[in-house]
């Protein structure tokens, strides 16, 4: 945790950079610990454990704005550190869009906990993290005589922050984190060598799923034998919960401040437009206790609040950072998102495949990219062929491809199933009319 003394330290920091030619600061102390167990075919392949103790500055200056950071936590350290930083801001261009939040729009600290870090992080023994790890391994280990690597992970961590600010804004977090991770690779036709993972992740450790991660990994894995393209054409495409969000990241890096400001977004002069589908309708809710992404102020220490971003398919905001919204001549909303949850139907990922009579679920990209100016999109996709909703055929080595506004457009229906373990609530999606690239 940050200590009183820490924090003392912090403010002073704040003074002395005032007394020696800075018109604003701001100051963020930090620490924690993190640690990862790896094996790999049943053998300790990686034990890492690592702690953090640091301060991070940021420095207005004669209209001109500089960040830096150290772990050297004295006074005399820090004076030589603050009085450099400022003299090397001096050098920068002038930027007089770089500025601190208006006070008023800060977090004031009035609500509860929001309960993000786990009360027993210490009690738990090291050698429980490594037995789990190597149980989750020998879940797979040895299974088939295809099997030609088994890898299993673990991690934790522990972050503790505080920050201060010339303006009159104070306030601390501290959230920790587990997650366990499984992935294998075996034998397929020829030289195809399929490869496949699974995972949870939990703020808790009583939380995280402990048994089957291994499992799973091995089941999904054996599916993939005799992937092949199938022919060209529109299908309908089910995303499962695990990729839905890779579809949904372009939409959101699209309504950025950077991206708006910058005329390099594909939804620019969008704000209070329909430009998705009706059946979309996604809120930034970040006041949810004990879910990760969960905060009651951003970087800026500027308070959050539960938001439309799409309402009806109709964009309701923007991501607008303080310096975004100076360089725009516009109001500032937050900086980026906290909690993002789609609005959910009702039928989980098999459910949705039940409904097509002939598509593709896709169940993993293979690198590909979108256009961030005018949305067009292009991925490598595997996962399945459907027919008369069932599953029978794994599929590779194709594309997508389309533009992110007529996607979304063509959105038939989002499922209920969720992973509570991400930030990003975004369920498994049906979507019409989807270009793929085959045979």
């Amino acid at each position: 945790m940050i200590t009183k003394e820490n924090k003392q330290l912090a403010q002073w920091a704040i003074e002395f950079a005032q007394k020696n030619g800075c018109q604003a600061s701001r100051v963020s102390m930090y620490n924690g610990s993190n640690s990862e167990f790896e094996i790999r075919d049943m053998k300790m392949d990686r034990l890492q454990q690592a702690t953090e103790n640091g301060l991070s500055i940021h420095l207005f200056v004669d209209g001109r704005y500089g960040a830096f950071s150290t772990n050297r936590l004295n006074k005399e350290e820090l004076e030589k550190f603050i009085l450099n930083g400022i003299d090397s801001t001096r050098y920068l261009a002038e930027d007089k869009a770089h500025t601190l939040p208006d006070a008023s729009r800060y977090y004031k600290g009035t609500r509860g906990d929001m309960q993000l870090l786990d009360p027993k992080f210490d009690l738990i023994n090291p050698d429980d993290k490594v037995a789990l790890t190597m149980k989750t391994c020998n879940e797979m280990m040895g299974k088939d005589e295809r099997i030609k690597s088994t890898s299993s992970s673990f991690q934790d961590s522990k972050n503790f922050r505080y920050m201060v600010d010339s303006n009159g804004f104070e306030g601390e977090q501290s959230s920790s984190s587990f997650s366990l991770f499984a992935s294998i690779s075996i034998q397929g036709e020829g030289d195809a060598r399929p490869e496949s993972y699974w995972y949870d992740s939990a703020l808790y450790y009583d939380k995280l799923i402990k048994y089957g991660i291994g499992t799973k990994a091995l089941e999904r894995v054996f599916k993939k034998l005799g992937q092949k393209k199938i022919a060209s054409g529109k299908y309908p495409m089910v995303l499962d919960n695990m990729t839905s969000s890779r579809l949904l990241s372009p939409v959101i890096n699209a309504i950025y401040g950077s991206a708006i400001q910058q005329k390099n977004s594909f939804l620019l002069n969008k704000l209070n437009e329909k430009v998705l589908g009706d059946n979309i309708t996604l809120l930034d809710d970040p006041h949810q206790p004990k879910s990760p992404g969960a905060r009651y102020f951003d970087s800026e220490g500027v308070a959050t609040k539960r938001m439309p971003v799409f309402e009806n398919g109709v964009l309701k905001t923007y991501y607008i950072d303080t310096y975004s919204a100076n360089k725009l001549e516009i109001d500032p909303t937050i900086s980026n998102p906290s909690i993002l949850s789609l609005q959910r139907g009702e039928k989980d990922c098999d459910g949705l495949v039940k409904t097509v009579n002939k598509g593709i679920l896709v169940t993993g990209f293979n690198g590909g990219n979108c256009n961030s100016t005018a949305g067009d999109f292009s991925y490598g996709v595997e996962g399945f062929l459907i027919e008369n909703g069932a599953l029978t055929q794994p599929v590779s080595e194709m594309n997508i491809t389309g533009n992110m506004i007529t996607l979304w457009n063509n959105l038939i229906e989002a499922g209920n199933d969720t992973r509570t373990s991400s930030s990003w609530k975004i369920p498994s999606l049906l979507f019409d009319n989807v270009d793929f690239s085959g045979l």
